[in-house]
């Protein structure tokens, strides 16, 4: 067996015995990082709407074009009839895939299980991102939200992916949906797959079926791609990105809005102190770090959490200094001896926790403890799971989580950081609290005026910065591979749209 041929065997054990062993005619097979949670995963809990909208089988009343501007989608039109009250008229003709007709109530019957706790479809981040008091129907083509406060982000919001209409499920449509392909089988962590909706209302899909696949690692979806094994990889490995394109591969790469930056441990430990935050965030080349992980393919250094060009990014500067992060932590009641940093008797030591199914994130965190021993830190990695990474730093284990998020997967600024960083955020892992911060975020949703929510967005980061109450690392560019003739495909800033029924390989 030949060295090609037996790294080709191990990538197929690594992404498990699903794939196909030839692509079929019309057929396209995709290998990402994360499974399908679920045989049927309903595609309004967690972020299971992720992959539904990615393949084409959910939409949701409004979308974001690549541009990351507000469209309607299976809405025909949105309108604010009082500061808590939006009317939403749904296109004509839309049917499900059932071929039942999409009407006004089967939009309230979709989406009140998401604030029902104890529904399959339960999603207690959406829940909360809609905020609502209350549906009713205004005849069957128009859906009246009623919200409990005002809401200048709630158009933006209907873009979420779990935000999906869907109809009645059945054993032949158990995701019962209306977009170019059909929901077909899922197996948890492994597969995920969707036929042509032959009837779909913009055209035939170009596809005849589309599989998504997990990979052990982006180093194994990788060696996948090159034996043939699948089709497209979506995150391929970017120091590898300019070889892969060489071998007639077509390589996709474009600024998204997905920030690497750390969550710390704002409850306890070193990183408990905003001057030691500050002290680590100053201690890393950001440029350095782009340099060497992301290898020229796309990528610039955050100091802040937008990413220029993409909107909402304000003018904050953190520096990489080295000196004046000795200054801070000398500041903070550090004391240096013998070339080590020491905090109450003890050598300040810094546990840094991340996962493997981003090719950038381990690498990241092993410069970042490079940096930190430059200037007497220590710093200890440890790359797991994203699931049991998030455990111990809310479990007070760890003092910096890295991991890569889309800050503004809605197109509106607020959302995320709701999320991770006020003191009731869902995903508030590392226990940051600042009264000022959650004032802002929500003066942030009851502002409708665009230059005043700038200014409330601005403020937002300059806290965070100030504070370090999370440390932005670089802004990514996304890195995807397909083999050649692949047409309609195109990076979105969102990540939340791979698949339309444009969609096929060139004849």
């Amino acid at each position: 067996m030949s060295r090609l041929t037996r790294l080709a065997f191990a990538a197929l054990m690594a992404v498990g015995t699903v794939l196909p062993a030839t692509a079929q005619e019309g057929s396209l097979t995709i290998s990402i990082g994360f499974g399908p949670t679920a045989e049927v995963p309903d595609p309004r809990a967690s972020y299971n709407g992720w992959m539904s909208n990615q393949t084409g089988v959910t939409e949701t009343l409004m979308g974001i074009d690549y541009d990351l501007n507000l469209y309607p989608r299976l809405a025909k039109s949105i309108e604010q009839s009082s500061p808590t009250t939006w009317r939403v008229t749904l296109q004509d003709g839309l049917a499900f895939h059932d071929g039942s007709p999409v009407m006004s109530q089967a939009v309230i019957d979709a989406i009140a299980p998401i604030s029902v706790e104890d529904h399959p479809g339960h999603n207690a981040r959406v829940a909360k991102l809609l905020d609502l008091a209350g549906m009713s129907t205004d005849g069957d083509g128009v859906v009246v939200f009623e919200t409990n406060s005002p809401n200048a982000a709630f158009p933006w919001t209907l873009s979420e992916p779990g935000i999906a209409i869907l109809g009645e499920p059945s054993e032949a449509f158990p995701i019962n949906a209306t977009g170019p392909f059909v929901f077909k089988e899922a197996v948890p962590e492994q597969l995920y797959r969707v036929e042509a909706n032959l009837d779909y209302r913009l055209g035939t899909p170009g596809l005849e079926e589309v599989r998504v696949v997990v990979a052990g690692d982006p180093a194994s979806a990788a060696l996948a791609f090159e034996a043939g094994e699948v089709d497209m990889v979506i995150n391929y490995p970017e120091t590898d990105f300019a070889r892969i394109q060489e071998t007639g591969a077509l390589g996709f790469a474009a600024p998204t809005a997905r920030l690497y930056f750390y969550t710390v441990n704002a409850k306890s430990g070193p990183m408990a102190n905003p001057l030691i935050r500050q002290a680590v965030s100053m201690a890393i080349d950001r440029q350095g770090v782009v340099d060497a992980v992301l290898s020229g393919v796309g990528g610039v250094p955050a100091e802040t959490v937008f990413p220029e060009g993409k909107g909402w990014a304000a003018d904050i500067s953190v520096p990489y200094d080295p000196a004046k992060a000795e200054e801070l932590l000398a500041e903070a009641g550090a004391v240096k001896e013998d070339g080590r940093w020491m905090l109450d008797g003890e050598p300040l030591e810094i546990d840094i926790v991340t996962y493997s199914s981003r090719a950038a994130l381990p690498p990241t965190a092993e410069l970042t403890q490079a940096f930190l021993a430059s200037i007497g830190v220590t710093a200890n990695v440890k790359v797991g799971e994203w699931g049991a990474s998030n455990d111990l730093i809310a479990a007070g284990e760890a003092d910096m989580f890295l991991q890569a998020w889309v800050t503004t997967p809605q197109g509106d600024p607020g959302a995320v950081l709701e999320t991770l960083l006020k003191s009731d955020g869902g995903s508030n892992s590392g226990g940051y609290a600042n009264a000022d911060l959650d004032k802002l975020l929500d003066d942030g949703r009851l502002t409708f005026e665009q230059e005043k929510r700038e200014v409330i967005y601005d403020e937002v980061q300059e806290i965070i910065a100030a504070e370090a109450a999370m440390i932005p690392v670089f802004h990514v560019a996304q890195t995807n591979v397909a083999k050649a003739g692949l047409t309609g495909y195109a990076v979105h800033p969102t990540e939340t749209y791979w698949i339309t029924h444009e969609t096929k390989f060139a004849e």
